[in-house]
């Protein structure tokens, strides 16, 4: 039998729903914003895909922003981002997108999300349709974990309260070895937990002495991990993998194009090195061809690339049901909260890019990157994120 205390609960309850359903008690979103802000990078950055000729130097990233309010009085804040080219586009097609959320239940994030797939699926259900959803979808997360008053990581059920963090930003191949050498000591006096350095120079021996030179000043325990873009064919990556075989490399990324997912089950399944790939996918679809394939040992997905928190946490689950690490790629602050909240213990990538864009820091110590107890993903704009902002544009009205 309950006690008192429970029935008196029960009756409570029952008083206050009233017979209601959840539709008819459910919160509306009743305003969207769509911002498109570019942020310049102080230094171009070059990779391999530079060095073949098929892009050009990176200088500046696209950043589309969402702010979601609800009647209710709760707020949201997500974005996605292009590097080089795309940005203008996703902006087009976010606008385009945002008046399908107006009247809907914010915390309905899996409906939206089905909701604006549909939208644009004639454009298909990768690419830049997916990119475009993100912002909305990653804000409503952001909004879910405030009402509830947590931050993301713990409305997901977070496995750990920190998470291991390497650093790229100082090995890109514009780099001279010597300056390349003094980023890494940065980097290493400055708390991170492990180094990556981009490799996929035409000439395999130049990789081959810099990531040398680079695993003898860190010692032959700390975390070391080098990129080659997707620049190397089938043959050469095998060449390459076997030259590193000998440096007890955490991983090696994208040996080979995004979409060879049998070239990467085969390096995967010969070397002892962890393979590692997942960046440039842009759906849960992709991300699931990939793992079923065996074609990593860390899955690398990008949250805002793959359409936003929902399909990212898709790829978790199967990733987790295979075995695999994880290693998101890029805009760590909304991944530190999925990366805290999977099974086995990941990676978090680590760039100090997006900082002038929000308020709030990220706190990092001892090789890792802590969840801060700030709810939802923690950010506000900063005033520079809205100099930076070239256009922007509202849906319904302000609550």
């Amino acid at each position: 039998m309950p006690s008192k205390a429970v029935e008196s609960n029960i009756v409570s309850y029952a008083k206050v729903t009233d017979g209601r359903t959840a539709a008819e008690v459910g919160d509306r979103i009743e305003w969207v914003q769509v911002s498109l802000t570019i942020l310049p990078l102080a230094t171009p950055v070059s990779d391999a895909k530079v060095l073949t000729g098929r892009q050009k130097p990176l200088t500046e990233i696209a950043f589309i922003f969402a702010e979601i309010r609800t009647r209710d009085g709760f707020e949201g804040i997500g974005f996605g981002y292009s590097k080089r080219a795309g940005g203008p586009g996703m902006f087009a097609h976010a606008k385009e997108l945002a008046p399908n959320l107006l009247g809907k239940d914010p915390n309905d994030i899996a409906r939206i999300f089905t909701d604006l797939l549909w939208a644009g699926a004639s454009m298909g259900r990768s690419g830049m349709t997916t990119q475009a959803i993100a912002p909305f979808d990653v804000a409503l997360w952001d909004l879910k974990a405030k009402r509830a008053r947590l931050p993301l990581a713990k409305l997901l059920g977070a496995h750990r309260d920190s998470v291991q963090c390497y650093n790229t930003s100082g090995g890109y191949l514009h780099t001279p070895l010597d300056q390349v050498l003094k980023n890494v000591e940065i980097s290493r006096e400055s708390g991170i937990g492990g180094i990556k350095i981009k490799v996929g120079q035409p000439d395999l021996p130049l990789d081959i002495e810099r990531v040398t030179a680079v695993r003898k000043l860190l010692g032959d325990s700390f975390p070391l991990m080098v990129d080659a873009n997707q620049q190397w064919d089938r043959p050469k990556a095998m060449r390459a993998c076997r030259s590193f075989e000998d440096l007890n490399l955490t991983w090696i990324e994208e040996p080979l194009d995004a979409c060879d997912f049998e070239g990467h089950a085969q390096l995967a399944a010969r070397f002892d090195t962890a393979i590692a790939t997942g960046e440039m996918l842009t759906s849960f679809g992709e991300h699931a061809q990939l793992i079923m394939a065996g074609g990593c040992d860390f899955v690398q997905p990008d949250a805002p690339r793959v359409g936003g928190i929902t399909p990212f946490l898709q790829i978790m689950a199967l990733g987790s049901f295979k075995g695999l690490k994880l290693a998101p790629h890029f805009a760590m602050e909304i991944h530190l909260h999925l990366a805290a909240a999977y099974p086995e213990e990941p990676w978090l990538e680590h760039f100090e890019w997006l900082g002038p864009l929000f308020n709030e820091q990220m706190q990092l110590k001892d090789g890792r990157m802590w969840v801060s107890d700030r709810p939802g993903l923690g950010f506000t704009l900063s005033e520079q994120a809205a100099a930076w902002t070239v256009e922007a544009q509202e849906f319904g009205k302000r609550p």
